[in-house]
């Protein structure tokens, strides 16, 4: 067989700058940043576990408030109380608390973390909170699509807080409460990065899930059991080796953040004094 002699020498130097490539690692050739994932649905990344690693929450949940028990009166009483709220400072935040289209959402946690969340500043934790927002929303819809639960607004005819998503929510499950999911996941794993500032994320989360009663979109005990799921898809990512890896990245990138004394972004003040004002 004939191999011209230019080409052996091409090949040659090929070969020497893969091994430099090689030997240099993370100095001049590891990529820095989070690797791309693939979206599932415009806007939504892929989740770190599959379907079949997702908690199955018809096997965990006991079914939802039948109509006339105590369960249901309570998620009556919860619901007309929190009408009230519409127009006040705490629905304003209610209807941001309803946006989990990014960059958008990263702003929620930012006031509670004390810290800008940005896919420039903090790419890891970016990523992290992207990611894990399917994998806790899609834990919720094996009970969502079997009891088919009515929300709120669909039994009291009040307006909800984003009028846009009325039709697409009729004809989703309320119960659990998919967002309520995500946000407590949220709030986990942000206290676990930042656990200096455990007690505010986990209050911002707890009032994450409470802005769907606000809304009229959910139930109480849709809330409280959206908890529950957010807690067991975040009890099943530290089992998977992709999420810890990116979860100790955001750790890194949270320390020198914090260092730095970068203000979180949005009116912290505002939000507090909102959010202060009124709980279902």
């Amino acid at each position: 067989m004939f191999i011209h002699v230019d080409r052996v020498k091409k090949w040659q130097i090929v070969l020497v700058l893969i091994c430099v490539g090689m030997m240099m690692g993370c100095a001049g050739f590891q990529k820095q940043g989070p690797d791309s994932v693939p979206e599932i649905m415009p806007g939504i990344l892929a989740g770190y576990l599959n379907r079949d690693a997702l908690p199955n929450s018809l096997a965990l949940l006991p079914p939802p408030p039948a109509e006339g028990s105590a369960a249901q009166a309570l998620d009556d009483e919860i619901s007309k109380d929190s009408l009230a709220l519409r127009g006040t400072p705490r629905w304003t935040v209610a209807i941001q608390d309803a946006e989990l289209r990014f960059p958008e959402a990263a702003d929620t946690f930012s006031c509670a973390l004390g810290i800008p969340i940005s896919e420039e500043n903090t790419p890891h934790l970016y990523m992290l909170l992207r990611r894990t927002l399917a994998d806790a929303g899609l834990s919720t819809y094996t009970a969502k699509n079997q009891y088919q639960r009515k929300r709120p607004f669909m039994m009291n005819g009040a307006p909800v807080c984003t009028p846009k998503e009325e039709t697409k929510l009729r004809k989703d499950g309320s119960y659990p409460s998919g967002h309520t999911a995500i946000g407590w996941a949220w709030a986990l794993v942000l206290a676990e990065i930042a656990p200096d500032r455990a007690d505010a994320i986990l209050a911002r989360g707890r009032a994450f899930g409470e802005s769907r009663i606000i809304c009229n979109v959910h139930w109480h005990s849709d809330v409280v059991e959206g908890r529950f799921m957010g807690a067991a898809t975040v009890a099943r990512l530290h089992a998977d080796p992709q999420f810890c890896a990116n979860l100790k990245a955001a750790k890194a990138e949270y320390a020198k953040v914090h260092e730095k004394g970068l203000p979180p972004t949005g009116d912290c003040r505002a939000e507090a004094e909102a959010l202060e004002s009124g709980a279902p």
